[in-house]
């Protein structure tokens, strides 16, 4: 499977700012990293995710969620589903949690991105020791039986094309940083583990 080119502006150059990203996380009292969360549809991301920022709210860290459909309601919203699209949304949000991460800011992406190589893709924008992969590991089955939106109904139907797990296909991730398997771990105790490896990494005291 191949990758989208990057795309680059011409005739533009980079301007480097007095406040230097160190200084934002300083600032902050924590890193900047983005914590991408990639499962099936209704396997638990997004509510996983939120879990998540709840928690580091409490601690005083400063953090934003990217939830896919929210996303995909304006800076993506002209986009469809098919791969080239996908593609291009994942791309999207690379760069747009790629300045989140410089402003020293914990972002949280709740996105099925279902191709391994466009989120490789994002672990080079931002840089590998600063994207930590959460997988959270549901079986179709159950994310059909939980299906809230009603989605999964309409692509066994055939309703939607290139569906994630249905009519698409999904590549777990090779070495996540952290595996959730949600079928069997509440998202309560995920979402604890998630901010205990923040801890131990060091990217929050």
């Amino acid at each position: 499977m191949q990758s989208l080119k990057p795309i680059q502006s011409t005739d533009v150059t980079r301007h480097n700012g007095l406040v230097t990203r160190e200084d934002r996380e300083q600032l902050h009292k924590h890193k900047g990293v983005v914590i991408w969360f990639t499962g099936l549809s209704a396997s638990g991301k997004s509510t996983i995710s939120h879990m998540v920022e709840k928690k580091l709210h409490a601690m005083g860290c400063s953090t934003y969620v990217f939830d896919g459909d929210n996303v995909r309601h304006g800076l993506c919203g002209d986009l469809g589903f098919n791969e080239k699209d996908r593609k291009e949304n994942i791309r999207r949000i690379g760069e747009m949690v790629h300045l989140f991460v410089d402003a020293g800011i914990i972002a949280l992406t709740a996105f099925i991105s279902p191709f391994r190589q466009d989120r490789q893709n994002v672990r080079s924008i931002v840089g590998p020791d600063r994207f930590i992969e959460v997988f959270v590991d549901c079986p179709l089955e159950e994310c059909i039986r939980r299906d809230p939106k009603g989605i999964y109904a309409k692509a066994l139907k055939g309703e939607i094309k290139d569906f994630t797990g249905v009519s698409s296909p999904y590549e777990p991730p090779e070495n996540p940083s952290v595996v959730i398997k949600a079928d069997k771990e509440g998202f309560l105790e995920a979402a604890e583990r998630v901010v205990g490896l923040l801890v131990v990494m060091g990217v929050v005291g």
